[in-house]
C-alpha cells in the first residue's frame, strides 16, 4: 500500500473528551461539517468526514487498512466510512445498531434502515439521517439519527443538531 499511498503517520495514543447531550435536538439550521473529527464509534474510535486532507473522496483517494482506518498527521486512527470491524449483529430484516454518537449527541447507526434493507443516499436526507422509532436509553423512541452507508459522504452529510468541540489530544 505505501507504493500507492506513502502515508507516514504511526498511530498514536489519544483521549476523546466529549461531553454530548443525551437527548439532542434539531437545530434551527444544520450546521456545516469541519474537517476532521465528526463523532466517535462506540469502542473509541474517531469518525472523519468523507473528506481527505486535499479535500477529495477519503474512501476513493486513501488506501486503509483492514478496518477501513487510518492514522492522520497526529497519529488519530479514524474511519471515513463504514468498517467491517464495527460489530453490527442484527439478524435479517431487522435495524443496524448504535454504533457511534456523532459530534452533536444524535446517534450513528449501521447501514441497515427500519426493515433490515441497505440505506443509500437517496433513502436519508442531506445530513444522511432520517426520523422513525429506534432503540434509545432503553426506550423506544421516535428519533432522529444517522446511518453508515457505501455511498459517499459515508456518515454524516452535515450536523443535524448543534455539534460540540471534540477536544481530541
Amino acid at each position: 500500500a505505501y507504493a500507492y499511498d506513502r502515508n507516514p503517520n504511526p498511530i498514536a495514543t489519544y483521549l476523546i473528551h466529549l461531553r454530548l447531550p443525551a437527548m439532542p435536538v434539531e437545530a434551527a439550521q444544520p450546521a456545516c461539517l469541519p474537517m476532521g473529527m465528526i463523532g466517535v464509534t462506540l469502542s473509541g474510535v474517531a469518525l472523519f468526514n468523507g473528506l481527505d486532507a486535499m479535500g477529495r473522496d477519503a474512501g476513493a483517494h486513501e488506501v486503509q487498512d483492514r478496518c477501513g482506518g487510518h492514522p492522520e498527521r497526529r497519529g488519530h486512527y479514524h474511519y471515513h466510512g463504514w468498517s467491517r470491524c464495527i460489530p453490527d449483529a442484527t439478524g435479517e430484516g431487522e435495524h443496524s445498531a448504535l454504533v457511534g454518537y456523532a459530534l452533536d449527541g444524535f446517534g450513528i447507526f449501521g447501514p441497515k434502515g427500519e426493515h433490515g434493507e441497505r440505506m443509500t443516499n437517496a433513502a436519508l436526507d442531506a445530513c444522511h439521517g432520517h426520523s422513525h422509532t429506534i432503540a434509545w436509553d432503553g426506550k423506544e423512541l421516535e428519533m432522529y439519527h444517522y446511518h453508515f452507508t457505501e455511498e459517499y459522504p459515508y456518515i454524516l452529510g452535515c450536523f443535524k443538531g448543534t455539534p460540540v468541540r471534540s477536544g481530541a489530544r
